[in-house]
């Protein structure tokens, strides 16, 4: 007689599923929640207290909301400079990291040459070198070039820098594309340019919209080297107005975090409103 048993996975023996939905997990969470926005908050709320409310109850609630603060801020010349500045930056770094990241990972993902896994393991290799390394040796570099003081000095070295992680995220992507589709686009008179702008593009686009916004959100936060290169008041950054504000305003504690509230928000809107392109981008690299 025969027995049919339907095929169960069963655990081997000593080993227990691992569950991910136990209370110690979630507490891990809230705990890693809780000290990644805290700080945030607490630049935010401290912008609407007065400086003595901070001096007397440096962790209390604004009692009563002070709203003068982010108006003086607001009504400030040099603040809206310094937004446009870091918007120039910000979005000419962002531009040339999407359209050189994404020319640099189509070759490497679909044109087959010697030397190719050498070429990008040489991109990925430069994940393992600091910026702030290269400091003096690119100060020097612009100063020769005659950037200095000027958007490319900021913009040109972030984009270099930022094309290392750019290709890493978006060479999975490419290669996962499957060749009928190129073939087929072939067949219907598109050459690669036209592969690439009508085919591969769309079906990228979470992993492009993740390299665009880490890129934007890393040049609008950048703070060393436009210390360095931009000696010019007038191309200074939000996160150089920061450093500038308190200085200037050494004692106002509460201005000075409604400056810096307002410096980090537009980074922070666009993140959080792009989060979940940013995690299906980074799936699909790990996956690919």
């Amino acid at each position: 007689m025969t027995v049919a048993v339907n095929s169960v996975s069963v655990p081997s023996a000593g080993r227990r599923p691992v569950q991910w939905s136990t209370p110690l997990t979630y507490a891990l969470a809230l705990a890693i929640a809780a000290v990644s926005i805290a700080p945030v908050v607490y630049v935010i709320v401290g912008g609407f207290r007065s400086t003595p409310q901070i001096v007397n109850d440096p962790a209390g609630l604004p009692d009563p909301w002070v709203w003068d603060n982010y108006y003086r801020v607001l009504t400030q010349s040099d603040f809206w400079k310094q937004a446009f500045n870091s918007a120039v930056v910000a979005l000419g770094t962002t531009l040339g990291v999407v359209v050189l990241g994404m020319a640099a990972a189509f070759v490497l993902a679909r044109y087959t040459f010697r030397g190719r896994e050498g070429l990008y393991t040489f991109f990925t290799l430069g994940l393992l070198f600091p910026a702030g390394a290269a400091i003096l040796p690119l100060y020097l570099l612009l100063r020769d070039l005659n950037l200095i003081n000027s958007y490319y000095a900021v913009i040109l070295p972030q984009v270099a820098f930022s094309l290392p992680l750019t290709i890493v995220i978006l060479r999975p992507f490419l290669t996962a594309i499957p060749r009928e589709l190129e073939d087929a686009a072939a067949i219907d008179g598109a050459g690669r340019l036209g592969f690439l702008w009508r085919i591969v593009l769309p079906l990228s686009r979470p992993a492009v919209v993740t390299v665009g916004i880490l890129a934007f959100v890393a040049s609008w936060n950048a703070f060393l080297l436009p210390l360095l290169v931009l000696g010019d008041v007038n191309l200074h950054t939000l996160p150089l107005g920061v450093q500038n504000f308190s200085s200037q305003y050494t004692t106002d504690t509460a201005g000075v975090l409604a400056f810096t509230s307002l410096a980090m928000l537009p980074a922070l809107l666009f993140f959080t409103l792009a989060e979940k392109q940013i995690v299906g981008g980074l799936q699909g690299a790990v996956k690919g």
